[in-house]
């Protein structure tokens, strides 16, 4: 998953906007040290707390210009950002889809919803696409997958080969 930053030059250093993600910001001295500010203010932007009802935009598939620059997000960041995303497209709560999946307790989801904590194993990504059809690894890792996802939009997109 990569988001998409805008560079501007000011004065003596650098500051990038991502052009998806409103108020999503960085600068730096140098061209290098803004590169890792970009990729470490994008992971802080997406890691919402796993109780947040915030809900942000896919990347954009193509976008060009003057001065722009890919971000990828860190896998366990965008699997926890899409795992929140999911679950608010189909209106459920963290306390049901934990039921859905199984889970003997709730913080067992809500390790699924942090950036810090998400690690599924494989058995667990097939009982989240049950109930998330759309869910997409390939979208994490960048695969062809993500851009039938982003080209579609919506919670009915499938990341199914």
């Amino acid at each position: 998953m990569e988001y998409h930053f805008r560079i501007h030059r000011e004065g003596s250093g650098y500051w990038a906007e991502c052009i998806e993600l409103s108020g999503c910001l960085t600068q730096a001295d140098s061209r290098e040290e803004l590169r890792m500010n970009m990729a470490e203010a994008l992971d802080l932007f997406l890691d919402e707390p796993p109780d947040s009802l915030v809900s942000f935009p896919l990347p954009r598939r193509n976008v060009s210009g003057k001065s722009i620059q890919k971000v990828p997000v860190s896998p366990s960041i965008a699997f926890a950002f899409l795992m929140r995303r999911s679950r608010l497209q189909h209106g459920i709560t963290q306390k049901e889809a934990s039921r859905r999946l199984g889970f003997k307790n709730l913080y067992s989801y809500q390790r699924l919803e942090s950036g810090k904590t998400a690690n599924p194993e494989l058995s667990t990504l097939l009982k989240i696409r049950s109930i998330y059809p759309e869910f997409s690894v390939d979208l994490i890792l960048g695969g062809s997958g993500s851009k039938k996802m982003q080209r579609k939009g919506s919670a009915s997109a499938s990341g199914r080969r």
